[in-house]
């Protein structure tokens, strides 16, 4: 399998969006560019959600249907995706509670 087929397939967070695909943080939070960056590279790699397990993270599943989870950016940030075929869909970043 090849890199190529490790993808974010979409965005629900249209800011998000644009800073994954030009850098520009103007739609997020600046202090949160740094952890989404290492958030979102991880997501572009993986191949399946329990890559993302890592310490630190905040790692965790959310309840409903499709199967969605979550990682901590900071505070009640939070980063939420679901995966299908070995992508990422529907990635979102919001205030959580």
């Amino acid at each position: 399998m090849g890199y190529a087929t490790w993808v974010i397939k979409s965005f629900r967070h249209k800011g998000l969006a644009e800073y994954f695909n030009t850098g520009s943080h103007r739609k997020v939070q600046a202090k949160h560019a740094g952890r989404l960056k290492l958030i979102l590279g991880l997501l572009h790699g993986a191949t399946h959600a329990g890559v993302l397990n890592a310490p630190g993270l905040g790692f965790h599943p959310l309840k409903g249907k499709p199967k969605r989870w979550a990682v901590s950016v900071d505070e009640n940030y939070r980063v939420i995706f679901r995966f299908e075929g070995g992508h990422a869909l529907e990635v979102d970043y919001d205030d959580y509670h």
